[in-house]
């Protein structure tokens, strides 16, 4: 999730743990536990652009890794407060705020490596990236917390907020249930045979879902609303063997197969290779000339080809946006 969600997160979970001892304190320790996890990502800006995206919900992200940091952490936030709390309650609280971190990207598109270091990522697709409807409710009751003493109330604060924060993940797994059976139902009505199906939310909402479908030759594309009334349509996206042949051999090009999880299509634009992660979806959805939202080009330099992220054009985010809100109504 976005950083602004985890810090809220990471505060709402040390209040719930320390808050009686720490009081306001916890806002300050909530926020820095809650990024920890997220500081991968500087990490990456030392290393080549793609391996930054290799180790981004990796080992920071692990179980591993929240084991080995809580005593350090929970040590010192004692020294910090002078032996004021227990160094037990601080050490549930660091792993808590540590480990919800994790869980809460789970539930999103680019999933995290909770077993590192096995190789495996874990993502339910449920919710996007950034859903104002997670975060706001933890952000008000935070915002009462701030504001009052009361032991009591601010115990019924932070539980009315993680309550209803979890309970919407509950709901956006539920309504993808509900989502993939109507792909799977629509695949099976238009005599589709696929050996996978992935279906995510589309940005900012649990109403528009859309989803990939692999079949032998192509990837099919379709997106679904709560409410439609007509049935849901596909769109095909050939998986161009031939362009992706040219790229055989070159490591950037195996690197991007496992970080997309094999949904991947090579296309060429301006007679420059590009490799699209399909699971992020289209900023413009002509078969011709798709664009979209995590692309790759690669590039010619001293050593052969590399690839470097393709730049995104604003005015395809505002039309995206445009087409998707509409798109939101039904069909």
């Amino acid at each position: 999730m976005d950083s602004l969600t985890q810090i809220t997160l990471g505060i709402a979970v040390a209040e719930a743990c320390a808050g009686k001892q720490l009081k306001n304190r916890t806002f300050l320790y909530g926020a820095i536990l809650g990024t920890i996890p997220d500081l991968d990502v500087l990490v990456g800006k030392f290393l080549n652009p793609i391996d930054g995206i290799l180790i981004h919900r990796g080992l920071s992200h692990s179980l591993l890794f929240h084991l080995l940091l809580t005593f350090p952490l929970a040590w010192l936030i004692t020294k910090i407060e002078k032996g004021k709390i227990a160094l037990r309650t601080l050490a549930f609280m660091v792993f808590l705020c540590l480990f919800t971190h994790a869980l809460l990207d789970w539930f999103t598109t680019w999933g995290t490596q909770l077993l590192w270091p096995l190789n495996n990522r874990f993502s339910l697709q449920s919710i996007f990236v950034i859903d104002p409807l997670y975060t706001l409710p933890l952000i008000y009751f935070l915002i009462r917390i701030w504001r009052t003493k009361d032991d009591s109330k601010r115990r019924n604060y932070v539980t009315k907020g993680l309550v209803i924060s979890s309970s919407y993940l509950l709901l956006s797994c539920v309504i993808k249930l509900y989502a993939l059976q109507q792909f799977e139902t629509a695949a099976q009505n238009q005599n589709i045979a696929y050996s996978e199906i992935i279906v995510k939310p589309s940005p900012f909402n649990l109403i528009l879902w859309n989803a990939n479908i692999n079949t032998e030759e192509a990837y099919l594309i379709g997106d679904y609303s709560l409410f439609d009334s007509k049935p849901i349509s596909f769109k095909t996206y050939p998986k161009n063997q031939q362009l992706e042949n040219q790229l055989q051999g070159v490591t950037d090009f195996e690197k991007l197969k496992v970080a997309s999880e094999g949904w991947y299509l090579i296309t060429k634009t301006n007679n420059h290779l590009y490799l699209n992660d399909l699971r992020f979806g289209l900023l413009d959805d002509n078969p011709e000339a798709p664009k979209f939202a995590f692309s790759y080009q690669f590039v010619q330099g001293k050593n052969g080809l590399h690839a470097i992220e393709a730049p995104k054009d604003k005015r395809d985010a505002k039309a995206l946006l445009s087409k998707m809100t509409q798109r939101i109504k039904g069909n």
